[in-house]
């Protein structure tokens, strides 16, 4: 059982920022992830472009280098990959962090990799574990059929296919777009009466207008009842269910925290929110030596933080009083994405 002065589970790049803090003040941190490096990141559909420009997705003061005026998925993930080398961080992906417990002076956390479950000790433990992995699923028959999926890929993969879009925000309506671009016929299926205010201006009335012209189908005010092969049954608040046919389905629904693992390490949450009871200085949870950064630290109301803030968190776990007042100047002084 080997042991690491800080273990942080979660290796975005919240997570490696908090790295960066540690390493900077002499602590060691070991870094792991159920995934690969910036496994979010990953996940994004390949050529997409952030909103935000470089300078505030950049951590330990190294900058980004684009192409154009914001960076696309690639160039960050060769961004993220780049700072972990030349900052020398000891990285451990495909290393999901099951539980932990807190024994006298230390932590014990018990990770599971391809080969097999092992034990560790720490410290402090750091999550910053995000949302990215645990989609918010419909709970309907069919949602584990193979030609459904929680995440978005590449649009030209639907080429004259019928592809159904689940949901009504960013990811939705972008995906709905892109599909019908790439040559799909496209229904987009909403459970609200209308798209939400906080869709990016560019977003909605571009989809608005894809709608009146007839070029993609929308379904509002309608929940999905069942999916089968090759067709998605739905059914609107006030009518008749009705089968739409489907090739692929997009069930693009959110994400959640994994809610289940910080009760599991004795975390406070709570009941209404499921925001963690910790110190906003430190942030620092109930359990002593267990720390929480990034978005997971809102609980539900994960879009309160993001890349361009959480960057910061690292300096309130492993910084000393002048570092964390910075950090919450630098947080406060730091404005939301336009639409997001």
């Amino acid at each position: 059982m080997s042991h690491h002065p800080a273990i942080i589970a979660g290796a975005g790049p919240i997570g490696l920022a908090c790295a960066i803090s540690a390493r900077r003040r002499g602590i060691e941190p070991l870094v792991l992830d159920a995934g690969p490096l910036v496994n979010s990141i990953v996940h994004y559909p390949p050529g997409m472009m952030f909103f935000t420009t470089p300078e505030r997705l950049e951590i330990g003061n190294h900058p980004i280098v684009c192409a154009g005026p914001k960076p696309t998925r690639e160039e960050a993930m060769m961004y993220y990959r780049g700072v972990a080398r030349v900052e020398e961080l000891a990285v451990r992906t495909w290393t999901r962090l099951v539980t932990a417990e807190r024994q006298k002076d230390r932590i014990r956390c018990v990770v599971e990799t391809a080969a097999g479950v092992d034990e560790l000790t720490t410290d402090r433990l750091v999550l910053a574990t995000g949302y990215f992995d645990h989609p918010n699923r419909l709970h309907v028959p069919g949602e584990n059929l193979p030609h459904v999926s929680h995440y978005f890929d590449e649009a030209h993969l639907s080429w004259g296919l019928d592809v159904v879009v689940v949901g009504g925000k960013n990811s939705a309506v972008e995906a709905a777009l892109q599909l019908f671009r790439a040559g799909a016929r496209v229904t987009l299926v909403y459970r609200g009466a209308a798209l939400k205010p906080s869709v990016k201006y560019w977003l909605g009335p571009d989809l608005t207008n894809r709608l009146r012209a007839g070029e993609i189908q929308g379904r509002f005010s309608t929940n999905v009842v069942r999916i089968d092969p090759g067709w998605v049954t739905i059914a609107p608040a006030d009518g008749v269910e009705e089968r739409v046919p489907a090739d692929r389905v997009y069930a693009l629904t959110g994400f959640t925290p994994d809610f289940a693992l910080f009760r599991g390490l004795g975390i406070e949450l709570d009941p209404g929110t499921d925001r963690p009871r910790l110190d906003p200085e430190t942030l620092e949870t109930n359990v002593p030596g267990i720390y929480m950064a990034g978005s997971i630290a809102s609980g539900r109301a994960i879009s309160e933080v993001f890349i361009e803030n959480g960057r910061y968190d690292g300096e309130k776990i492993f910084g000393d009083v002048a570092g964390r007042r910075r950090a919450r100047e630098l947080y406060a002084a730091t404005p939301r994405p336009l639409g997001e």
